[in-house]
C-alpha cells in the first residue's frame, strides 16, 4: 500500500517540484532533475513519518525548498542557462525575444534572496496564498506584501537590469 501511495504522490507532485527546482537553478535542467529525484527519495524515505499536521503538498514543498537550498550551497560552478527549444511556429525574431525575456527573468529570479525566490516560484506554480504562507511560516497578509515587493523588484530588474 505504501508503494501505491508513493506512486500517487509522485504522479501528483513531480512536475510541480521539477518546475520549482528548475526555477532555483536558473532553468538548468540537469541540476533540476537531480534535485527533483533527491526530493522524491527524501519523500519516500520519510513518508511513514508524515504526521498530517500540514497538507502533503506543503510538506513536499518544504522538502523541495530545503533540498534546492542545500544544492545551491554546495554548487561551486554555475552552469550556463539553457532553455528548452522553442516551437517551430515562432519566427526567429519572436523566438529570440521570448528567449531574451526568459533569460532576464531567470537571471532576476536567481538574484532574489532564497526565501523570496521560493515565494515567487510557488506563486508561479499557482499555489494558494494560504499554502504558501504555511510553507514559509508567515501570515497571508505578510505574504501579500512580500509578493507585491518581489514583483516590483522583478519588474524593475527585467526592465532595467538591476534591482
Amino acid at each position: 500500500m505504501e508503494v501505491e501511495n508513493f506512486n500517487n504522490i509522485y504522479q501528483l507532485y513531480y512536475n510541480k517540484v521539477y518546475r520549482l527546482c528548475k526555477g532555483y537553478f536558473n532553468g538548468d535542467i540537469e541540476i533540476a532533475n537531480d534535485a527533483t529525484q533527491e526530493v522524491f527519495m527524501k519523500v519516500w524515505e520519510n513518508l511513514a513519518t508524515f504526521r498530517d499536521e500540514s497538507s502533503m503538498g506543503t510538506w513536499i514543498y518544504r522538502i523541495a525548498s530545503n533540498t534546492c537550498l542545500m544544492y545551491l550551497r554546495k554548487e561551486t560552478n554555475k552552469k550556463e542557462l539553457r532553455l528548452n527549444e522553442l516551437p517551430d511556429v515562432l519566427s526567429e525574431s519572436d523566438a529570440n525575444e521570448i528567449e531574451d525575456k526568459l533569460k532576464k527573468m531567470y537571471n532576476c529570479i536567481s538574484q532574489l534572496e532564497p526565501s523570496n525566490k521560493l515565494i515567487i516560484m510557488m506563486v508561479l506554480e499557482n499555489l494558494s496564498y494560504q499554502d504558501i504562507a504555511a510553507i514559509i511560516g508567515i501570515t497571508e497578509d505578510n505574504l501579500r506584501v512580500k509578493i507585491h515587493r518581489i514583483k516590483a523588484k522583478l519588474t524593475n530588474c527585467v526592465q532595467n537590469g538591476k534591482f
